[in-house]
């Protein structure tokens, strides 16, 4: 039995769907859930009227709805009779049900009668909400939405650095102790030359090539230069000498 639910105190939105079948999929869901029916609300947003014209409307048109509603009517007044009396015959549950038809095509012709100078057409009128929120009491709302949540979200995961590139603006640095990026060939400073040079190579020589190269670099001219020395040395202490032993004569 549906209840007048009041405006003002609807509860809050836990759900918002497009159309009504999933909203009262969303309130079976929540009474599934022990959630109390009483707390429960579906309200329609942007409600609007759509009214879909069916036909022109006619005294035909109108005696054949007229019929057709007459039928319910003639069965509604067989059954009264067949409970008051069960053994009727048949031929008076045909005559209920001719006398239905003839009073509903009757009130139909003179319905359209009175308002076919309004309207001429036949149309069915029907509501529609852009959306409809379904709300729950504050009583029962931690529930609620327990119930219309679910599952709980998997965890968000990083994806993992990729060390091989260099850091970008805004990127973190690694931690002192990991391991250092490499930059990627291309993207950073030049290779040194991998080619050994002349000073590499003579640093690597044996030693003692190197030093009988240097004695051959000294060559005859560095001989000749060393005796030189030496004579003008010799030279010199001989004339000292000759002084000396002069001087001492002509003391005596």
């Amino acid at each position: 039995m549906n209840r007048q639910a009041n405006g003002k105190d609807v509860g809050e939105m836990i759900a918002s769907t497009r159309d009504y079948e999933a909203a009262q999929k969303t309130v079976s869901k929540l009474i599934a859930g022990e959630v109390p029916a009483r707390d429960i609300a579906i309200v329609g947003q942007s409600v609007r009227t759509v009214e879909r014209v069916t036909g022109k409307l006619g005294y035909a048109a109108a005696a054949r709805s007229g019929a057709i509603n007459g039928v319910l009517i003639g069965l509604v007044l067989s059954a009264i009779m067949l409970f008051g009396n069960p053994d009727a015959p048949i031929s008076l549950f045909l005559g209920f049900l001719f006398v239905g038809v003839a009073l509903g095509m009757i009130m139909s012709l003179v319905t359209y009668a009175i308002v076919r100078r309004r309207r001429d057409f036949a149309s069915v009128t029907q509501m529609i909400a852009d959306h409809y929120e379904v709300r729950v009491q504050a009583a029962s709302l931690a529930k609620a939405r327990q119930v219309v949540g679910g599952a709980e979200r998997p965890a968000s995961t990083r994806p993992p650095v990729d060390m091989s590139e260099p850091p970008r603006y805004g990127e973190r640095l690694p931690a002192p102790g990991t391991a250092t990026p490499v930059p990627a060939a291309g993207a950073g400073a030049p290779e040194p030359d991998a080619t050994p040079g002349a000073d590499d190579l003579a640093a690597t020589a044996d030693p003692d090539a190197v030093r009988a190269d240097a004695a051959g670099a000294a060559g005859p001219d560095g001989a000749d230069g060393a005796d030189g020395a030496a004579d003008a040395d010799g030279s010199g202490v001989d004339g000292d000498a000759d002084d000396s032993g002069e001087t001492s004569t002509q003391d005596r």
